[in-house]
């Protein structure tokens, strides 16, 4: 009820008439039963942009420090997350990363919409980073297809680091669905994960025309602010 609230009343209407969002590929996303929509991550405004564009509820795995920020601004955060249905994910090491797959494929058995960045992060500089491969054994193991999306334009009205957005218009474009049931019941193949993830990145790739960085967003971060 607070999510179709949010959506058509408190923040949808008021992000569309600010950002403008230019949709393409909408047609792309299926009417009804499971899917994931696997997508960059170039903002915190990603976040709210792109299930205002979408007619079906999508359920997000979120990062689990939106959910335990401090002071008024963190519970704040906390409590929208949570009531738009949102589930934090512990990012800290292998078993959260499997913490993280259960949950989504629990969105997935109920035949609901996931939403996932499979670069576990934002971009701290607008490219596309290397794709965790969490996105490819849920889309194996549940047999569901993955729609590639791309957000184009979110970097630029808030990079990491700016609180209030920048007033620009946007565009948000939907590939086409990601059939994967020739690698079914091999989830557990590491090359196969591997090439899944890859393909989706690439699809992601072809539609945000970003520059490609064949390494882990987190990583290339964490180098950075070591050499800072």
């Amino acid at each position: 009820m607070f999510y179709r609230l949010l959506k058509y009343v408190l923040i949808g209407p008021f992000l569309r008439l600010l950002f403008r969002p230019r949709i393409e590929g909408l047609e792309h996303i299926p009417e009804d039963g499971a899917a994931i929509v696997a997508g960059n991550h170039l903002s915190f405004s990603d976040h709210f942009l792109m299930p205002v564009v979408l007619k079906r509820r999508i359920t997000f795995l979120a990062k689990q420090e939106y959910f335990t920020g401090p002071g008024i601004k963190g519970r704040l955060t906390a409590a929208f997350f949570r009531s738009a249905g949102q589930i934090p994910v512990d990012r800290s090491g292998k078993e959260a990363g499997k913490a993280a797959i259960r949950e989504g494929l629990g969105v997935l058995a109920k035949g609901e919409l996931l939403g996932i960045y499979p670069e576990g992060t934002r971009s701290h500089d607008g490219r596309l980073y290397k794709g965790k491969v969490g996105v490819a054994v849920m889309a194996l193991t549940a047999g569901v297809p993955v729609i590639p999306c791309a957000m184009v334009g979110t970097f630029e009205i808030q990079p990491p680091g700016k609180v209030l957005p920048r007033i620009m218009r946007v565009t948000i474009r939907f590939g086409e669905p990601l059939d994967f049931s020739r690698f079914a019941g091999m989830e557990n193949e590491k090359a196969v994960v591997r090439a899944v993830t890859d393909e989706i990145m690439y699809k992601i790739l072809e539609l945000s025309g970003q520059e490609y960085v064949d390494d882990y967003a987190a990583k290339v971060k964490a180098r950075g602010s070591a050499e800072g």
